[in-house]
């Protein structure tokens, strides 16, 4: 039978056969600009980068249910309703100290060590991007914003949260995507949607910018 040729109808990339998602923006093959804006109504201006860079060979991408990841520690995982506003500065605490936020234990934060000079410390879930928005109906512990002057990170990049004392995060239909690198392991592309597993000592990357989880 003669081979069918499709393109990704987010880049225009030339996808083989049974693609579940693109290689290069890291878009599901369902997807189209419309699905995309569900997650984000406001008018996008992320510059599109291509592809996103590889240090390693050997990218690695698995569809399945669930989370994607290697085995963890299991610590316990508790939430707060502690909201970590934007700011400039690189604190190395929550912004709001809460009795909750003070029951969580240090097995549950995260330290995220941005590439722009930035520094958090979350617990519980959130939004990563130059302006993260929640859609209605959904709360978050934190709206992390990143100072990206390429704006090659999406508004609203990606979502986090954390199971087992593990951090987890999920593309939100980026404008170009993200990728995780964790320690002795190959790289990981992000499909759109899907929870990833991010052991600490990993590195995510969201376009030009870089994330490191401690």
């Amino acid at each position: 039978m003669r081979s069918v040729h499709v393109n990704c109808r987010i880049c225009d990339a030339e996808l083989p056969d049974g693609a579940m998602f693109c290689g290069e923006c890291g878009s599901s093959t369902s997807a189209t600009p419309e699905s995309r804006r569900k997650l984000d109504p406001r008018p996008g201006d992320t510059t599109i980068v291509h592809p996103i860079a590889r240090r390693n060979s050997g990218v690695i991408s698995i569809p399945v249910g669930g989370f994607l990841a290697p085995p963890a520690e299991a610590e316990r995982d508790e939430r707060s309703p502690v909201a970590d506003a934007p700011g400039s500065g690189a604190p190395e605490t929550p912004v709001a100290e809460s009795p909750a936020a003070r029951r969580v234990g240090e097995s549950d934060r995260f330290r995220l060590r941005f590439s722009t000079g930035e520094t958090r410390i979350v617990f519980g879930s959130g939004l990563i991007g130059r302006k993260p928005l929640p859609q209605p109906g959904e709360q978050f512990d934190h709206l992390v914003q990143i100072a990206d002057r390429t704006l090659s990170v999406s508004k609203t990049h990606l979502e986090f949260g954390s199971h087992d004392g593990v951090l987890w995060i999920a593309d939100r239909f980026s404008g170009n995507g993200t990728m995780v690198r964790r320690p002795d392991d190959g790289a990981v592309r992000c499909e759109p949607g899907r929870r990833y597993q991010v052991p600490r000592g990993s590195t995510i990357e969201l376009a030009q910018q870089q994330v490191i989880v401690d």
